[in-house]
């Protein structure tokens, strides 16, 4: 009698034990690293989720996602990358700036970023089809679209001889970039060029505040995590200093700013998050080609253009993608 319940308990542990190695397997660990906040970038880690999901991968299931939020501070950014490092996280996510500190941080855990400028000239890989090393991601269109976004400002406002650009001075690679480009731009358009700088709220207020004197037609807002990241303060500064605005991503637009021209930066993240499934799935970082994000948008938001007293031209209204009214 003993010995039956002796061999019916060894039996009741054979079958326990896998059960209860599998609830205790460590699921794998993302390390999601961005120069912005979480409820601005709400949006794009949703279409990040999406794309972990494509590749088999969800949330709290069967993989970990830790997030690090520098909320514009850039200075942070090589501390967060070091904390994933230390971590050993079995991958990192990183937007601009913080996928240049994530590559700093580590040749071995693999990468995959997001930007909108060129990669290879950023350092980020050694060419797009075989980017090498342990780092690869999506490009969408936008730092390469600052010159067609001022040649949008001029047909905007052609009478204007002036237009000014804001750029962020802490995001010093991407802001030498865009310096030189938009500045080749105005040069062909016979445009004088004023150059705002702000990385703060409050200088970004003082920046609008300060366009009245520039006597400039249009304000082109640079690409920058942290200007992404303060889309609705940046419309509701456009309004409240009456500044003719044109910035690269839709929100902008939706939130009262009067022209968005921009490539789809939620299609990045999805990508990216497709690209980090399938690196914890086994793929080599090295192995995957850049992914290049080509579509652009024009959205014109022709309530503000009445608000400030603006005829946006029919040339515009025609080849826009929406129009807000």
């Amino acid at each position: 009698m003993r010995r039956r319940k002796f061999i019916k308990l060894v039996g009741g542990v054979a079958v326990a034990w896998p059960l209860a190695a599998r609830a205790q397997q460590v699921m794998p660990v993302v390390g999601f690293l961005s120069a912005g906040s979480s409820e601005a970038y709400a949006p794009y880690v949703a279409a990040f989720r999406d794309g972990l999901k494509q590749s088999g991968y969800t949330e709290g299931q069967n993989v970990v996602i830790e997030y690090r939020w520098a909320e514009g501070r850039y200075d942070r950014l090589p501390e967060m990358a070091a904390d994933f490092v230390r971590r050993k996280v079995s991958v990192i996510f990183a937007n601009p700036p913080a996928n240049l500190a994530a590559k700093a941080a580590t040749s071995t855990i693999p990468i995959v970023f997001t930007t909108g400028g060129d990669p290879v000239q950023l350092g980020l890989v050694q060419s797009l089809s075989r980017p090498g090393g342990n780092v690869t991601g999506v490009s969408q269109l936008n730092v390469g679209l600052v010159p067609k976004r001022l040649e949008l400002a001029h047909e905007l406002m052609p009478a204007a001889t002036a237009v000014a650009v804001l750029l962020n001075p802490k995001d010093a690679p991407r802001t030498e970039t865009v310096l030189r480009d938009v500045q080749a731009a105005a040069s062909q358009l016979g445009l004088r060029l004023h150059i705002l700088r702000a990385s703060t709220d409050a200088e970004t207020e003082s920046a609008f505040a300060g366009f009245a004197a520039l006597k400039a037609g249009v304000l082109t807002i640079g690409p920058d995590s942290f200007f992404i990241a303060k889309s609705r303060l940046l419309a509701e500064l456009s309004l409240r200093y009456a500044v003719p605005s044109i910035f690269e991503i839709s929100e902008f637009a939706y939130s009262g700013g009067l022209m968005s021209y921009g490539g789809n930066i939620k299609e990045s993240y999805r990508w990216a998050g497709v690209y980090t499934g399938r690196i914890l799935k086994g793929d080599k970082a090295a192995d995957l080609p850049v992914q290049r994000v080509t579509k652009v948008e024009l959205i014109v938001n022709l309530k503000t253009a009445k608000a400030l007293g603006v005829t946006v031209p029919l040339s515009l209204l025609g080849r826009a993608d929406e129009v807000i009214e």
